[in-house]
């Protein structure tokens, strides 16, 4: 579990604690790679990398960005980051690795800005500076088209072509601002056979079968135009797993898992899938903001375990992804 109170906390799948450090800076920006810890700092451009044993390395890679935000997740040859600019807000995506320092962005502001000019649209009424238009939670490499899809919680996730960012598609809830610009929603897939739109959604990979896994938070957006439709608003989060058709424009909802649409966890929280098709969920704001439930499913989609955590925030269980221990070996 990746907290903003302190280390990350590994519990085993009877919610012992397996491991936790003893530090007490946010550990949200993380992730868990080559046996340790890789950690941003939430003020800073400063990168931690904690080791099982609690040995701490911190370096300070030369950059022109502000702070780590949010997920820190696999990339193409390194780690995938999203940052903070002195200019712009949570539209940022940069590649990353601790010896090579940040070495490719995708700077979402002028991505988006130029497909919309480039389309006849006026990208100021979207794209505003400053403002938290855009609000990137989550990114995810597709190695099997070569592209970044991104969670723009604020409006749809996005596939962007890894070399160019050029917009290939973009998967989001039709009643919301985005699509009533022209030039973006003729990049709108079209959902077939009815099923959940992704909205506030929030994490990001794509199963063992090939679907797009999301958590979907249900909350409308937040920070669009006074008088812009904010879109659909649900009373219940769900998990959602969909199989995009690119040529055809076209998504299907494969499944949703909603928990009997009991919980509702407006902000944070995560759906990962492990090697065996079992999941990992945290609501990381349940029950009205006063817990965070750690949720596993078996490969039926069965629940097996259901943790549940006092919570200040996001902080005990931002998001949580599932380590198989028993696969690592030290030296």
């Amino acid at each position: 579990m990746k907290s903003g109170l302190g280390t990350p906390v590994i519990v085993d799948t009877d919610g012992e604690i397996r491991w936790v450090g003893v530090s007490s800076e946010s550990s949200i920006s993380s992730a868990f790679t080559n046996n340790g810890f890789v950690i941003g700092d939430a003020l800073s451009t400063k990168v931690r990398r904690l080791e099982l044993d609690g040995t701490e390395t911190t370096t300070m890679p030369a950059s022109t960005y502000r702070r780590f935000h949010h997920n820190i997740d696999a990339g193409k040859t390194g780690l995938l980051v999203e940052m903070d600019t002195f200019t712009d807000r949570e539209s940022t995506i940069a590649e990353f690795s601790p010896d090579r320092g940040f070495y490719k962005e995708w700077d979402f502001a002028k991505i988006v800005r130029d497909h919309m000019a480039g389309a006849g649209d006026d990208p100021s009424l979207f794209v505003r500076p400053g403002v938290d238009w855009f609000h990137t939670n989550a990114t995810f490499y597709d190695e099997r088209d070569d592209s970044l899809l991104v969670s723009s919680r604020e409006n749809f996730i996005l596939n962007a072509d890894y070399e160019t960012g050029a917009i290939r598609w973009v998967l989001g809830d039709p009643t919301k601002y985005w699509a009533t610009f022209p030039s973006l929603r003729a990049k709108a897939l079209t959902l077939t056979g009815g099923g959940l739109y992704p909205i506030g959604q929030h994490s990001l990979s794509v199963t063992r079968d090939g679907l797009i896994l999301t958590f979907n938070a249900g909350n409308a957006s937040e920070n669009q135009p006074v008088g812009a439709p904010r879109g659909e608003q649900r009373t219940y989060s769900a998990v959602s797993a969909y199989r995009i058709d690119a040529a055809a424009m076209t998504a299907t909802e494969v499944w949703h898992f909603d928990y009997g649409q009991t919980l509702y966890s407006d902000h944070c929280s995560s759906a990962y899938e492990a090697d065996d098709h079992s999941l990992l969920i945290s609501f990381a704001r349940a029950d009205n903001r006063l817990h965070a439930r750690l949720v596993g499913l078996n490969s039926d989609r069965e629940v097996v375990f259901d943790f549940q955590y006092e919570s200040r925030g996001c902080g005990t269980a931002w998001n949580a992804v599932p380590i198989p221990l028993d696969n690592m070996s030290f030296d």
